[in-house]
This record gives structure tokens, C-alpha cells and sequence, in this order.
């Protein structure tokens, strides 16, 4: 057999037991990866090694991370240079360095955290993905899971809240990831190598170096293992209603708060009225505790004080979410607060002297700016099809708003300045005749299944958004309600409500709420027949 195989006279290069060594980091927009990977490949080539990199992007809107991968090893023989991977290899990784938990979850996944070799560096906040804000209801992904693997799959990991360490010091996660990384030993370099190859990138040296001591000497005082999870770290418990307050309305209002309601609903009440209040005003923070002064006194009869006042306290705080609703004044009112645009400069980390400009990208339509009108108005506009038709085309278009130009903030300015007026439009009376409807079910089903008249309640949970995503919503909602009176009068109405909710919660298309709708006509028809 004629051997076509080309035979190259390739000397070997060094012992073959030496390899080089391999970081795996994953991070995503914003986060310094490719900072963090520059100054790896800027340590190694300092001793003398040779370093190469290469990135993997990842998709836009947070849906994946890029991955940059390093390999550094010493010149051979004669100073010749070794052939060095580009991707990562299942089992061969030394190093892997995620910027984000779910992230180091991912890298698990992926086979490149292994526990013969693998040092696993991790910050354990998160940053939510496309998916998970996707989701109607809590779509926020378990942590717990990763916590779990890290434990299992790492031969050593260093896991503690890099990205509030970094924030705290003034500079982004890549400084205490590489603080992280110097304080592991991973690899054979000292700290004052690592110091040396921030000062020498010349930007913002004194705050990256400031986390790079922080999160160097968190690692050295001792890893947490992967104990801490994304969301178990302490938060303090929300204040309780205070005994008074300075302003003589809103402590007129805190006192009815404290007379008319049970002690167990006080403190949600109390959240619910400031919600309330800053909405609209003090008026409007009155009727919503007339309101829930009716559902305790109902509550009560229906033997509230033995379940805690269950009823009273989730009324508390759905009830405040109904009133507060979103229409395109409330939208307008909080893109031109001022603690926006702190909040905004906060995240962009903005320097003194630099210029905030943030662009609203907007898509009104007739429907929102006429349910603003006063309703006599708004339903006389309705009756005039070709006249709504013609205003529709020349206002539903996209739109780019820049949010701190002058033409910009007046628009939004004036929108939200509308606010005084909003009790008499069109959305407040629709937004007000469904509030009533679902607090009249809900009280109904309290005489005589107190869980279901709960779960009612919580159903609220489903209305959010405006244009769009308001009417989805509303649509969800119908279906899950109609679905709870075909079963209201089943002993277990309570525990098919919640689930009919979770499942309308899960996901933003509904097929988790088709099934469970399905299963539930699947044992009503066979009770009652088809319907």
C-alpha cells in the first residue's frame, strides 16, 4: 500500500510531560474581559514567556458571554517558540475565570472545569440574561444548582461578590478577578508583577489597583467555597411603618393606616400607600385605604384573624400595584426624575467633567396618547374611525427621544405634567372598573374558600406594561380567571389557581398556560361533560 502521509523532520521541542499553561475567562459586555485577558498576556511576555490569545464573541443582550482563552509557556530549546491552542479543551484547563455565577455554571457545562486541575475564580453576583427578564413572573434562574457543581467539579475555587468589591473601589469586575487570580498562585508570578502590569495600562491605575488589593486580600483571608450564593447574602429586613411622620397629610394617612387595618397587613399596606402616593397623591393614597379598610372588615368576618389576614395583607399589596398603574404619564414622569439620571451616571461609572446622553427608543401609539384624554373625549375620538385611522398613521411610528435635550426632556416633561388630570382620562375609568371586577371576585370567593379568595387576588400579578404588553397581559389574565370560575367550586380551586398562575408567570409565550388549562378542561368535562 503506497503510504502518501507528508513526514516533516519536526525535532521535539522540550520534555514531553511539559505543557503549557491555560486560563479560560468568561465575561460579558462591560465587564473588562478583554482588559482582563491583555493583561495576562502583558504578565507573561514581562517574565519572558510567550502568550497568546483568542476570543470567542458572544451574542448581544446578555443571551452568552464571550470566551477568551490563553495559553503561555516558556521559549524552548534555542528560543524557539511552542504551537499553542486557540479554544479551550475539556480537562486541560488550569485556570477558568468567570465574570458572572451563571457563567462558571456554563463553563461546567462546557467540561473546562475539571477536579484534577481546574482553579475556578468566580464572582457570585448575577447579571440576568435576555431569558430571564423574558419571563412574566420570576424567570431569574437557580442558583443553588451551580453552587452545587462548583463544589464537585472544581479542584479549587475562589467564589465571593467580585463585581460589588470592584464597584465599591470605584472600577469594573476584570481588577478583582486579576486581584483574585495573583492571590491564587496559579501562576508563577508575584504580586508586584501583577501591580506592575496595571500601572503600565495607564487608565485608571489608582482605582483598578485599589480592587485588585481588595479582592487579593479577600482571597488570601479564605475562599468561600462556593458556599455564598447569587441572592443569599444578608439583606436587611424592610423598616417597619413608622409611629408618625413630619408631613401633616401623609402622617393623616398613616394614622388611618394604623387604626382601620390589622396589625399583620400594616407594614404591606404601608409600602402600598407610598406606592400609591407617589403615583398620584395624597387624595388618591385616601381611597386606596378606604378600599382596603372594606376588604379587612370582610376579611375579618370571614375568620381573617385565624389566617393571619392573609386576605387583607396580599389585597395590601396588589391593590396598590392596580392603582399605580402604567400609562405613558408615568412613564414620562420617571425618565425625567433626577434619580434616573443618577442612577444611569452611577452604572456608567461617569466622571467628573464627562457628558450623560441617554436615547428613549419609543413606539407610541394613538391608543396610548387617547387613553390620556379626558373619556368623554377619548370614546368621542373612538367613534370617529377615519379620523382615528389618520391620527394612528402619523403617530405610530418609531421614535428616538434624546432624553437631556431641551426638546427631549420638555416632551417627556410635559407628558408627565399631565398628572393632575389623569383621574379624569379614559385608562384611569377602564383601569378602575377592572380593579373593582377583580376585588368583587376575590371577596365573593372569601365566604367560602378563604385559599382561593387569596389566590384571586394574586392572580394581579399578571397585569404590567403598557401598549403591548399590557394587552398580553390582560389577555393572560382573562384566560386564568375564566379557567378559576370553571373550578371555584372544587375543594382544591386554591392550589389549581396557583398553578394556573405560575404557569402564566413561567414564560412569555403561554404554552406552560395552555397545558395546565388543558389538563383542567381534561377533568372538569369529565365531571360535567363538554362544554
Amino acid at each position: 500500500m503506497k503510504d502518501d502521509t507528508v513526514k516533516l523532520p519536526l525535532a521535539a521541542e522540550a520534555d514531553a510531560t511539559e505543557r503549557p499553561l491555560s486560563i479560560a475567562i468568561v465575561a460579558m459586555g462591560g465587564q473588562g474581559g478583554g482588559v482582563l485577558t491583555g493583561w495576562i498576556v502583558d504578565l507573561a511576555e514581562r517574565q519572558g514567556w510567550i502568550a497568546q490569545s483568542t476570543s470567542v464573541p458572544g451574542v448581544a443582550q446578555r443571551t452568552g458571554a464571550t470566551i477568551y482563552y490563553v495559553e503561555m509557556m516558556k521559549p524552548g530549546k534555542d528560543g524557539r517558540k511552542p504551537v499553542l491552542a486557540q479554544m479551550p479543551t475539556p480537562g486541560d484547563v488550569d485556570v477558568v475565570i468567570a465574570a458572572e455565577y451563571m457563567e462558571a455554571g456554563r463553563s461546567i457545562l462546557r467540561g473546562i472545569v475539571t477536579p484534577e486541575r481546574t482553579t475556578l475564580i468566580a464572582s457570585n453576583h448575577r447579571a440576568l440574561s435576555t431569558i430571564e427578564k423574558m419571563a412574566p413572573g420570576d424567570g431569574i434562574a437557580d442558583s443553588g444548582a451551580v453552587s452545587e457543581a462548583i463544589g464537585v467539579v472544581a479542584k479549587r475555587r475562589i467564589v465571593f461578590d467580585m463585581n460589588r468589591m470592584a464597584v465599591e473601589n470605584g472600577s469594573v469586575i476584570s481588577s478583582a478577578l486579576f486581584g483574585s487570580l495573583a492571590a491564587s498562585g496559579a501562576l508563577p508570578f508575584t504580586a508586584d508583577d501583577y501591580r506592575l502590569v496595571i500601572n503600565a495600562s495607564g487608565k485608571g491605575v489608582a482605582a483598578s489597583l485599589r480592587a485588585f488589593d481588595a479582592a487579593f486580600a479577600r482571597t488570601e483571608a479564605g475562599e468561600t467555597g462556593g458556599g455564598e450564593r447569587a441572592g443569599d447574602l444578608d439583606t436587611p429586613s424592610p423598616p417597619a411603618p413608622p409611629a408618625t411622620l413630619p408631613d401633616a397629610r401623609a402622617n393623616a394617612l398613616l394614622q388611618r393606616l394604623r387604626s382601620d387595618l390589622p396589625k399583620p397587613a400594616r407594614h404591606m399596606a404601608f409600602l402600598g400607600l407610598r406606592k400609591v402616593v407617589n403615583f398620584q397623591d395624597a387624595a388618591y393614597g385616601g381611597e386606596y385605604l378606604d378600599i382596603l379598610r372594606d376588604i379587612a372588615a370582610q376579611d375579618l368576618d370571614a375568620g381573617g384573624a385565624a389566617n393571619g389576614f392573609r386576605f387583607t395583607e396580599t389585597a395590601a399589596k396588589y391593590l396598590a400595584n392596580a392603582m399605580a398603574y402604567d400609562d405613558v404619564i408615568r412613564v414620562a414622569d420617571l425618565k425625567t426624575r433626577a434619580a434616573r439620571r443618577a442612577r444611569i451616571a452611577e452604572d456608567m461609572n461617569l466622571g467628573k467633567g464627562q457628558i450623560l446622553s441617554t436615547t428613549e427608543f419609543m413606539h407610541p401609539r394613538l391608543e396610548e396618547l387617547a387613553s390620556t384624554m379626558p373619556a368623554g373625549l377619548a370614546r368621542w375620538l373612538h367613534g370617529k374611525p377615519r379620523l382615528y385611522a389618520w391620527l394612528d398613521r402619523r403617530i405610530d411610528k418609531g421614535r428616538r427621544v434624546h432624553t437631556y435635550s431641551l426638546r427631549g426632556f420638555l416632551l417627556l416633561y410635559v407628558m408627565a405634567g399631565l398628572k393632575p388630570l389623569r383621574r379624569r382620562s379614559l385608562r384611569h375609568k377602564d383601569e378602575v372598573e377592572h380593579r373593582t371586577a377583580w376585588l368583587s371576585e376575590a371577596t365573593q370567593a372569601l365566604s367560602h374558600n378563604y385559599d382561593l379568595a387569596v389566590a384571586i387576588l394574586s392572580v394581579r400579578r399578571l397585569i404590567k406594561g403598557y401598549s403591548d404588553t399590557h394587552d398580553r397581559a390582560h389577555s393572560k389574565f382573562d384566560r386564568v380567571m375564566q379557567t378559576i370560575r370553571a373550578i371555584a367550586h372544587r375543594d382544591d380551586a386554591a392550589e389549581w389557581a396557583d398553578r394556573l398562575l405560575r404557569s402564566a408567570l413561567k414564560d412569555g409565550n403561554g404554552d406552560d398556560l395552555d397545558g395546565t388549562i388543558q389538563t383542567i378542561r381534561s377533568f372538569t368535562e369529565e365531571t360535567h361533560g363538554p362544554t
